[in-house]
Formats: structure tokens, C-alpha cells, sequence
């Protein structure tokens, strides 16, 4: 694509990301294929424990008696998801911080 063409939203975001990492002195490594196995491993044990959660949140919220359990449950079930993401996108981090060898 020449540098003239009119260019997406993605492509011009992307461009002005690109500038901000060459401006920040941030190197664009790619991703070995070891980094990519785990990442892709981290993902699907997030995948799988969300899942769990969403099964065992369901069964609680057929057993809940009133509106303020079912309100609880809802907000113990959000806290739990936003730490399950919590936890994949540090671990997402950490592996994508490994010096590529």
C-alpha cells in the first residue's frame, strides 16, 4: 500500500502507536513461538476457569432466595471475573517481557 492511499482508523491508529513506541524508545519485538504456546495456554486456562465460575455462579442464582443474595452474587461474580482478567493479562505481560533468545 503506498504511503498516499487513504488509510483505516486501525491503520492510522496503529501508525500513531508505532510513533509513540519509536519516540519511547520501546522495541518491537515479535513473539517466539514458545510466547505465543504460553500466552495461548494462559487464555485457555482463563477460558476454562470463566467458565467454571459462570456454571457454579448460575447454580448459586437458582438456589438465591431474595433479591439481595442474587445482587451479591452478581457482585462477588464480577470482582471474580475482573481478577481472573487481572490475572491472565499479568501473566499475558510477563511472558510477553521474556527476552526473546
Amino acid at each position: 500500500m503506498s504511503d498516499d492511499a487513504p488509510k483505516s482508523a486501525l491503520e492510522l491508529a496503529m501508525q500513531r502507536l508505532r510513533q509513540k513506541d519509536k519516540e519511547a524508545n520501546v522495541d518491537e519485538r515479535p513473539l517466539t513461538d514458545a510466547q505465543k504456546t504460553a500466552i495461548a495456554e494462559v487464555r485457555q486456562v482463563f477460558t476454562a476457569k470463566t467458565a467454571e465460575r459462570e456454571i457454579l455462579h448460575r447454580a448459586a442464582l437458582r438456589k438465591a432466595a431474595t433479591r439481595e443474595e442474587v445482587e451479591s452474587l452478581n457482585e462477588n461474580q464480577r470482582r471474580d471475573l475482573e481478577r481472573l482478567a487481572s490475572d491472565r493479562d499479568r501473566k499475558i505481560g510477563e511472558i510477553r517481557g521474556q527476552a526473546s533468545p
